[in-house]
This record gives structure tokens, C-alpha cells and sequence, in this order.
């Protein structure tokens, strides 16, 4: 009687990192020595996207460097942002919205299921919704997609995480 063992492929983020992130990256602005007094703000709006006004686009790629760094710092990946283009706010400002990526898309998980596919290893990959779930009879067969997974990792834009597994 073999029992069929599973994982799922997902792309999340930690929600309250995220928060503590930009609650440094808030503090990092008022005493930053370029950033003082600038009237910069960094706002997370329902864990939905990030966005950024201050006064001229210098001071605006400062901030987006102190993003990046901090979300590093937390664990998080920067493949979650997906920057829009710069735009001018009141009062002469410029505003950059960062949207948060979060779940695989359709094209993303179809990607991921040719390329577990085309690995050869007897498991099945099917798409539910926001993510892959990969199954087999095999532990090692799962657990060399997983590794096959992270080497190729660089070939999705966004990050993928291995939850579920049994």
C-alpha cells in the first residue's frame, strides 16, 4: 500500500516582517542626514503595494536602496516588488508605487509544471489556483524536484517557497 507523499510551490511573503521593514525604513528617514526634513513618506497600503512620495527622484532612489536593504535584512525577497513608473505628486513631489507580488500567476505555475515535467521524475505537478502542487510516490523524487526547483530558481520573477510537505 504506498502512499502518495506532496508538496505545494508558493510564492507569499511574511506579512508582519513586511510591516517591521517599513516601520525601519520609516525611522531611517527621520534621521537619515540626506532624508531629514525632506517630508519623504513610506506607506504600505493593506499589503496590496508600497508607496513612496518625496521631494525629487535623487532622494527617491536613496529610499528605494533603504527598501531593498531592510526587506533583505528581514528575510524577504526583493522579487516581491514590482516598481511602477515614477510619478509627479502635490506640491512638486514625485511618488513611486510598489506593487507586491504575491501567488503564482497563471503563465508563472504553467512554467513551473513544463519545467518539473521536462526533469523526467516520476511526480505529477497540477495547478490549484495560487500554486503548484507536486505529487509521487517517492520522497527522494520529491525532494529532487525541490532541489531542482531552487538551482533554477533565477528563471521565475518572483520568489518560491515549498509548503505542505508529506
Amino acid at each position: 500500500m504506498a502512499k502518495d507523499c506532496s508538496f505545494d510551490i508558493v510564492s507569499e511573503f511574511d506579512k508582519q516582517e513586511l510591516v517591521n521593514a517599513i516601520d525601519q525604513v520609516n525611522r531611517d528617514l527621520t534621521t537619515r542626514f540626506d532624508l531629514k526634513n525632506s517630508n519623504s513618506t513610506v506607506e504600505l497600503d493593506a499589503d496590496k503595494s508600497i508607496t513612496v512620495t518625496t521631494a525629487d527622484e535623487m532622494k527617491l532612489k536613496n529610499i528605494d536602496d533603504i527598501i531593498q536593504s531592510k526587506l533583505i535584512k528581514r528575510g524577504i525577497s526583493i522579487k516581491i516588488l514590482d516598481p511602477q513608473p515614477v510619478e509627479n505628486a502635490l506640491g512638486g513631489n514625485v511618488r513611486r508605487v510598489y506593487n507586491l507580488k504575491k501567488g503564482l500567476s497563471q503563465d508563472l505555475a504553467k512554467k513551473i509544471v513544463a519545467e518539473i515535467k521536462g526533469t523526467k521524475l516520476k511526480v505529477q505537478a497540477s495547478i490549484q489556483g495560487e500554486q503548484v502542487r507536486v505529487t509521487g510516490k517517492s520522497k527522494d523524487d520529491l525532494q529532487d524536484v525541490i532541489k531542482f526547483i531552487r538551482e533554477n530558481e533565477d528563471k521565475f520573477d518572483c520568489p518560491l517557497q515549498f509548503t505542505n510537505y508529506r
